[in-house]
């Protein structure tokens, strides 16, 4: 581990190499697990704007949970998150005709329908931010639906935080991956 600004970082994300690998997975992290995609309290008011130019992206059984419980859920450890299609999948999902897992959000931000591209959650992956109330803990986090992703990574070489650039960027800002980049530099020196 490693502080940089008000961060805690793991190594792993440096050390470790990843590169989604869809035609592989399908979109697996969108579908399995037991609860929905974390979601910020600031997210919690643009999915509730959005949800109308989204809608018209997202599958019958999404619609009718998000219309039912709303466009997010307070979970009982009081955490907030999508809510899921029959305690399964994300309901912002889409399924493509080749049976890939894909996100209505990121759908309508693609179309130019909306300008917010998806959950910071969703668009860090494989990356996890735990928000302390004096720093924040920046994880990888491994899960066996990702071996694919992890294989590909080696492959191409990609490091976790090169793979996640933009959303890091998103989250912590240009200087903060600036100076990540410096740290990952001098720890592979």
């Amino acid at each position: 581990m490693f502080q940089l600004g008000k961060t805690i970082v793991s190594e792993d994300i440096i050390e470790k190499e990843f590169v989604c690998n869809l035609g592989a997975c399908k979109g697996a992290c969108c579908i399995e697990g037991e609860a929905g995609a974390p979601v910020t309290k600031e997210e919690v008011g643009i999915l509730k704007d959005i949800y109308p130019k989204v809608k018209p992206y997202l599958r019958p059984g999404g619609i009718k949970v998000i219309e039912k419980l709303g466009t997010h859920i307070i979970t009982d450890l009081s955490e907030l998150e999508t809510p899921l299609v029959n305690g399964k999948e994300c309901a912002y999902i889409t399924i493509s005709e080749n049976g890939k897992a894909g996100c209505g959000i990121e759908n309508a931000y693609n179309d130019g329908k909306i300008g917010y591209k998806k959950p910071i959650s969703c668009h860090l992956y494989p990356v996890r931010v735990h928000d302390y109330s004096e720093f924040a803990a920046v994880n990888y986090h491994k899960w066996p639906i990702c071996n694919d992703a992890c294989t590909l990574g080696k492959e191409l070489k990609v490091p976790v935080y090169k793979f996640v650039k933009e959303a890091l960027i998103r989250k912590f800002g240009e200087n903060w991956y600036l100076e990540l980049e410096k740290i990952a530099a001098d720890y592979q020196d």
